[in-house]
């Protein structure tokens, strides 16, 4: 027996002591290999939405209320199923508004628990019974599990002892708290992965919010989007990004989730502004002054990085100050602003002395917020720029390729990162930026990676100074990466998923960050099904753009079928009128035969074990290992 193998299976014989044990063990991994794969929900571009998210989150984008109606359209009214959904939805809040309008309150938990039961029983029954039973609120484990296994015999004594438990829990006055752990329970089975694909900040109000939801989730990983790595480039003291993530909260009106949420005060630049800007509306003010900043400290970082060939967007030291112009590309476009008050014409990306304190200050309130900080950790401990799972390769923005529709990079030190290597490198720079240790460079790269012409989560050429500053909107086109002509067709999404190691027909490419304009006929699905984008604009300022209100791509033992959300009008209209998001369902791919965990990641490495355990039992039968005692 070579070494390395002997000190592995010494290792493994520790948890497996005998032959017994590794048997029990192949058994029940063989039987978990014949089980249905579980369900995966992909989900991207929240963009602060918050209680839409929730409301999908609750209602498993629409999958509750298909098993509801599967089980009870033929024995309940819609208002009755509408009524369960609601109350597995929001369960809490759904009781105290119904439980002084029913009549007979007895007789009433005694058929919605039972109907609860019955929707957890077709959920349990692809996984295991050890699983769900791991799954369950601990202080009702037991009950549960015995309730979701009652089998009829010819006395009928499961059921009646079925019945028993309930009148029981009736009696005790604990159904209440009973349905609240069926409804976590049921929603906890009817998604087994939940996968964000980028951008969980900016627009909306309430990224915080959301980011505590996730939290508390139970399985889930975050591809990184361009607007999540602003924030983790702003947590780790980028000034540049700090510049950003303030400018796009008082353009979006929601500085809110600055002040009030994690503690970083704009006083200080405010009343800066309004000195400035004495005349305008202070937040407006503000909004002046932070782009200007803003656009210093980013030609700062050009300066520094010759290799992020972005030269060209270093644009104050262009501007004829005496006429307020500016020529670019040989055009001459007048200015919209002419004050520019902290602006040294000989050095115009110089800071002012008030603006290094204000910039200053700002970056010590964000590198120690704790409840962004928090929130930060969480993300890189979930997050990365891209993720390899069951065939499937999701990242948010773009693999950068060249006109002729070949990868290209970005050229660091020397040396040229493309595709793959170029998205580790920028998930290995940006975890370092988050490290004590942190240089200049890698907090620059943050900020390239927000905005870089050739970022993988960008994917376009930022114009923001025209858009502030020229009123013509022909300098306003902001070119888009070549990967956004290439990535419809199969070939060029074949070409990336070889780059990432996936080589199964049945793979795809899970993207977020371009809206889905439906209104303009564009589809998600593209490529011949290789590729299917799934932004469909959960952001309220995208809604007349998208024609939708968010995207669920949804891969069960069946197939992949794509769940397109219409606007959800509030929590207060779910709960006092049972109002649902209304979701249309477009089938991707239908299985020839349904998928099974042996189909997938969890399958394969189930399959290593169970070689391994072979081999152990072999050690055992022939005394190369000695067996041990329980």
């Amino acid at each position: 027996m070579e070494l390395e193998q002997e000190k592995y299976l010494t290792l493994l014989a520790e948890k497996y002591p005998t032959v017994q044990t590794v048997c029990r063990e192949i058994i029940n991994l063989s039987a978990i290999l014949n089980l249905p794969k579980g369900t995966e929900h992909f989900m991207s571009d929240l963009h602060g939405e918050y209680e839409a998210f929730y409301h999908i989150l609750n209602n498993c984008s629409g999958v509750i209320r298909e098993k509801v109606d599967m089980l009870f359209e033929d024995t309940l009214s819609d208002a009755e199923r509408e009524l369960i959904c609601t109350l597995i939805y929001y369960p809490r809040e759904k009781l105290e508004l119904i439980r002084g309008d029913i009549i007979n309150i007895r007789e009433w938990y005694r058929e919605i628990l039972s109907e609860l039961i019955e929707i957890a029983k077709t959920l349990s029954s692809k996984y295991t019974r050890s699983k769900v039973r791991k799954a369950m609120p601990e202080e009702f484990a037991y009950i549960i599990d015995e309730l979701l296994h009652v089998q009829q015999d010819e006395d009928n004594n499961q059921v009646v002892y079925h019945r028993k438990i309930l009148e029981t829990i009736i009696e005790l006055n604990n159904a209440e708290e009973f349905i609240v752990a069926l409804a976590a329970l049921i929603k906890r089975l009817a998604v087994n992965r939940l996968h964000i694909v980028g951008d969980i900040f900016d627009r909306g109000a309430c990224a915080d919010q959301i980011l505590d939801l996730l939290m508390k989730y139970h399985s889930l990983d975050i591809e990184w989007g361009n607007h999540d790595i602003l924030w983790m480039g702003a947590a780790a003291g980028s000034r540049a990004c700090i510049a950003n993530v303030i400018r796009n909260n008082l353009k979006y009106n929601n500085t809110q989730i600055l002040e009030n949420s994690y503690g970083i005060s704009l006083r200080q630049l405010t009343l800066f502004s309004e000195k400035l800007y004495p005349d305008i509306d202070p937040m407006e003010a503000a909004v002046k002054e932070i782009s200007i900043l803003m656009f210093k400290l980013e030609g700062q970082i050009i300066a520094r990085h010759p290799e992020y060939e972005m030269d060209d967007r270093r644009l104050l030291h262009q501007i004829d100050w005496d006429h307020h112009t500016i020529t670019i590309d040989g055009n001459t476009y007048q200015l919209t602003e002419t004050a520019f008050p902290t602006v040294d014409r000989n050095d115009p990306y110089r800071l002012t002395e008030e603006e290094e304190a204000i910039i200053s200050e700002l970056c010590m309130e964000f590198v120690n917020s704790s409840r962004l900080n928090e929130h930060i950790r969480f993300l890189y401990k979930k997050g990365s720029m891209y993720k390899n799972y069951n065939g499937n390769l999701l990242y948010h923005g773009c693999i950068p390729l060249d006109e002729e529709g070949n990868f290209e990079g970005i050229c660091i030190d020397g040396r040229t990162y493309k595709g793959r290597a170029y998205l580790d490198y920028a998930d290995k720079t940006s975890r370092r930026a988050c490290l004590p240790g942190r240089k200049q460079n890698d907090l620059d790269f943050m900020w390239y990676l927000w905005c870089g012409r050739r970022s993988p989560l960008c994917g376009r050429n930022i114009k923001s100074f025209e858009r502030t500053y020229i009123a013509d909107p022909s300098v306003w086109h902001e070119q888009s990466d070549p990967y956004y002509k290439y990535y419809k067709t199969e070939k060029t999404c074949n070409m990336i998923l070889r780059e990432f190691g996936l080589y199964s027909p049945i793979s795809h490419i899970i993207n977020g960050h371009t809206p889905v304009r439906t209104g303009e006929g564009e589809l998600p699905v593209r490529a011949n099904g290789k590729l299917i984008v799934i932004d469909g604009g959960f952001c309220r300022s995208y809604h007349k753009t998208t024609g939708l209100a968010g995207y669920t791509l949804i891969y069960n033992s069946h197939g992949m079928r794509l769940k397109a959300h219409q606007p959800f009008e509030n929590i207060y209209a779910a709960l006092r009128e049972n109002k649902d998001i209304e979701s249309d369902t477009e089938l991707v791919e239908t299985e020839s035969e349904r998928l099974m965990v042996k189909h997938t990641d969890d399958g394969r490495k189930i399959l290593e074990d169970i070689e391994g355990l072979k081999k152990l039992l072999q050690a055992y039968r022939e005394g190369a290992i000695e067996q041990g005692s329980l």
